[in-house]
C-alpha cells in the first residue's frame, strides 16, 4: 500500500526507503537495561514446563536415582580403605569393587535415561512457547509491526526460543541434580563427620555466594544487550537481502557494507562484554572447588594426626568434596547460557504481552453483508498530532463504486485501512449496513472483504495454493474459473507445470503483472460482498489493463467496490468519484461532473490526457501530499 503510513512526518507518505531504514537497527544496540523481572521470567518458563508432569517425575525419579549412587559410591571407598585394604583382606575388596562396578554402570543408565526423558519435554515446551509466540504474532495490530523491524522479530522466534530449549534441554537436569547431589553430599558428610563437612560446606558455600553476587548482574546485563544487539543485526540483514534489488540499482553496496559493519562491531562489543563477564565465572568456580579440597585435606590430615578420624574417612571426604563443589562448578559453566536463556525469554514473552487487536463485547457476525457502507465524519492519525484524514464523510449504496483519486500521500489508502480496520478511527463513524464496523467481528468482516494490494504478495507454493489462500475449500474448477476471469489462466498455462508450478519465495520467477493477475484471481475467488483495489492495474501492460478492467466490471456486478487509482481511465465508469487531497475530500461526483467543474480532478484529468498544463491557480498548492 502506497499510502498506507500517509499523514506522518515530512513526507506523510511511505516510511524512509530502504537506506534510511537502516537506523532502526543501531538504534536498538544502545544501552539496554538489566533484567526487570527475572524471577517472573522464570516462573513464566516454569509455567510452560509444568505442563510436561510426566515427564518432569520421570526424571526426578531418574535423578534422584544417580544421586543415590553418586552418594553411595565415594562412602564405599571409605568402607573399601578401612574395612578391606588395611586389614589386607582381598575377597571383601574383590565383592566391594565388584558393587561399586555395578553402581557406576548402573548411574551411567539412569543419566542416558534422564537426558533422553528430559530432551523430550524441553522440546514439547519450546513448541508451545514457540507457537504462543507466532499466534500472538498472528493477532497484533499493524501499529505494532510499523514499529519493530521483522528481522528482530524472526531473531526472537529463532535465536532467543533456541537459548531456551538449550537450558531447559541440559540445564533443568543439571539444576536438579546438583542440587539433590549437594543435599545428598552434604548430609553423608555431616553423617561420617560433622565437623569436618561443616568446615567444607561453610568453605565452600561462603566462597560460592560471594562470587556470584559480584558476577550475576554484570552477566545478565551482558547477556540482554548481545541479545538485542543480535536482534537488530539479523533485523538490517533480512532488510538487506529483501531490497538487493533496490541495493545494486542504486549502487548502495558501500552504504550497506558500512551500516552492516557498524551493528556488526556493536554485537561484537556487546557479546564481548558478556563473555568476558561469564569468563570469570569457570575459572573461579574452580578456585572454589580447588580450595575447598585443600581445606579437607588440611582439616582432615590434622584431625587423622589428632586420631580423630581414619584415612578412609578423609580419602571418602575428599570424593565428597569434589562431589560438593562438582554441581557447583557445572551450574557456572551453565549459569552463562542460563543467563541468555533468561534474557531471551524476557524479549519473546515481551512480545507475547503485547495487547492483540480485541472485539467489542458482542461483536456481531454477520452472515452476509448488503454493502451499504457510509464514512461519518471520520478523522484519523497514525501519530498524535498529524492528522491524516479529516471529516472525510461519504456514502457507497450497495453495488455502487466509489474510485478514490488524488495524489500521493492524500489518505486515500488509508480510508480502506480504516474500512478493513487495520487501524481504528480517531474521531467519527464508519457503517456497513448500519451497523458500526466497530461492533462487527473482525475476522468476519475481512472475510467478506476482498482485497487486491498494489504490492502484491505471494507465498511459497503452488500457483493454485496462492489462489486457493482466500477460500480453502475452492474446488480446482472453481480456482481455474477465478484465473480465467482475471485474465491469468493463459500464462499459468505456459508456466513449466500449469496450476501446480512451485513459486519461489515472493513469487520471484514470475513478473509483477503476473503477480498481480494471481492476486485479482485470489480476489476474485474469495467473492467478497464488498471489493478494495488499490492500484490493481497498476503494474500490466495496457493491452491486459484492457482485459482485467472487462474481468473487473463483472466481478464488481453486485458489490460495493473502493477503487483507488492514479490512472483516471480506470474509474471514469465509477458510480461517484471522490478527489482527496491534505486528507480531506475536496471534490466529489461523476466524471462528468467533475470535469464540468473545470477543478482539481479536471486538472488532473487534462494533465494526464491532453498533456496540458495544470490550468487552475490554486492547483499547485493543491498537488502538494498531505
Amino acid at each position: 500500500m502506497t499510502e498506507e503510513r500517509a499523514g506522518r512526518p515530512q513526507t506523510n507518505a511511505e516510511p524512509p526507503p530502504l537506506f534510511g531504514r537502516f537506523g532502526p537497527g543501531p538504534r536498538m544496540m544502545g544501552k539496554t537495561e538489566r533484567a526487570k523481572n527475572v524471577r517472573g521470567t522464570v516462573r513464566r518458563l516454569w509455567g510452560y514446563l509444568r505442563r510436561q508432569r510426566g515427564a518432569l517425575i520421570i526424571t526426578s525419579a531418574l535423578v534422584a536415582g544417580t544421586t543415590v549412587l553418586n552418594v553411595i559410591s565415594p562412602y564405599l571407598l571409605t568402607q573399601a580403605i578401612d574395612r578391606y585394604i588395611l586389614p589386607g583382606d582381598l575377597p571383601g575388596l574383590l565383592l566391594i569393587s565388584l558393587v561399586m562396578l555395578g553402581a557406576f554402570a548402573l548411574n551411567s543408565l539412569l543419566t542416558w535415561l534422564q537426558v533422553f526423558v528430559m530432551a523430550g519435554a524441553a522440546q514439547r515446551t519450546v513448541r508451545d512457547i514457540r507457537n504462543d509466540l507466532f499466534d500472538r504474532l498472528q493477532v497484533l495490530p499493524l501499529r505494532f509491526f510499523d514499529k519493530r523491524a521483522h528481522g528482530d522479530l524472526m531473531s526472537r522466534l529463532t535465536n532467543d526460543v533456541e537459548n531456551v530449549n538449550q537450558v531447559l534441554a541440559d540445564g533443568i537436569i543439571q539444576i536438579v541434580s546438583g542440587a539433590l547431589s549437594m543435599v545428598g553430599v552434604a548430609a553423608a558428610m555431616l553423617w561420617i563427620n560433622p565437623q569436618l563437612a561443616a568446615v567444607s560446606i561453610v568453605a565452600v558455600v561462603t566462597m560460592t555466594l560471594g562470587l556470584n553476587r559480584w558476577v550475576a548482574p554484570r552477566t545478565r546485563t551482558g547477556f540482554r544487550q548481545q541479545q538485542a544487539a543480535l536482534g537488530a543485526l539479523n533485523g538490517l540483514i533480512e532488510e538487506t537481502v529483501t531490497g538487493q534489488r533496490v541495493v545494486k540499482a542504486y549502487h548502495r553496496e558501500p552504504v550497506v557494507l558500512t551500516r552492516f559493519d557498524a551493528a556488526n562491531v556493536e554485537l561484537r562489543r556487546a557479546a564481548s562484554r558478556a563473555q568476558i563477564f561469564a569468563g570469570f565465572v569457570g575459572p573461579l568456580m574452580n578456585m572454589v572447588s580447588h580450595l575447598g579440597l585443600a581445606v579437607v585435606a588440611g582439616v582432615g590430615g590434622w584431625m587423622a594426626l589428632l586420631g580423630m578420624t581414619t584415612v578412609g574417612t578423609i580419602a571418602g571426604f575428599i570424593n565428597y568434596a569434589r562431589q560438593f563443589g562438582r554441581p557447583l562448578n557445572e551450574l557456572a559453566t551453565l549459569y552463562n547460557a542460563i543467563q541468555s536463556a533468561i534474557a531471551g525469554a524476557e524479549r519473546v514473552f515481551a512480545i507475547i504481552d503485547e495487547p492483540a487487536e480485541a472485539d467489542a463485547p458482542g461483536a456481531v457476525r454477520p452472515e452476509r453483508i448488503r454493502g451499504e457502507v457510509i464514512f461519518d465524519d471520520v478523522n484519523f492519525a497514525y501519530e498524535t498530532g498529524v492528522p491524516v484524514l479529516k471529516h472525510v464523510s461519504l456514502r457507497a449504496a450497495p453495488g455502487q463504486t466509489i474510485a478514490l483519486v488524488g495524489p500521493t500521500g492524500a489518505g486515500k489508502t488509508t480510508i480502506v485501512n480504516l474500512l478493513t480496520r487495520f487501524y481504528e478511527i480517531d474521531e467519527g463513524r464508519i457503517t456497513i449496513d448500519g451497523q458500526d464496523i466497530r461492533a462487527i467481528n473482525k475476522n468476519e468482516l475481512r472475510r467478506q472483504l476482498g482485497i487486491v494490494l498494489q504490492d502484491t504478495f505471494l507465498f511459497s507454493g503452488t500457483v493454485k495454493d496462492n489462489i486457493r489462500y482466500g477460500r480453502l475449500d475452492a474446488t480446482d474448477e472453481e480456482i481455474v474459473a477465478a484465473a480465467t476471469l482475471a485474465n491469468a489462466d493463459q500464462f499459468i498455462h505456459r508456466l513449466p507445470h500449469g496450476y501446480d508450478t512451485m513459486l519461489s519465495e515472493r513469487a520471484s520467477n514470475l513478473s509483477q503483472g503476473q503477480r498481480q493477475l494471481l492476486a485479482i484471481a485470489r480476489a476474485i475467488l474469495a467473492d467478497p460482498a464488498v471489493l478494495i483495489l488499490d492500484e490493481a492495474t497498476s503494474s500490466v501492460d495496457t493491452r491486459t489493463e484492457q482485459h482485467i478492467q472487462e474481468a473487473m466490471l463483472r466481478l464488481m456486478t453486485g458489490r460495493t467496490s473502493f477503487v483507488i487509482a492514479h490512472r483516471l481511465s480506470t474509474v471514469r465508469n465509477a458510480d461517484e468519484i471522490l478527489v482527496i487531497n491534505r486528507g480531506e475530500i475536496i471534490e466529489r461526483g461523476t466524471h462528468a461532473d467533475l470535469l464540468a467543474q473545470d477543478g482539481f480532478y479536471a486538472a488532473l484529468y487534462a494533465s494526464q490526457f491532453r498533456g496540458t498544463a495544470l490550468h487552475a491557480g490554486s492547483v499547485p498548492a493543491l498537488m502538494e501530499t498531505a
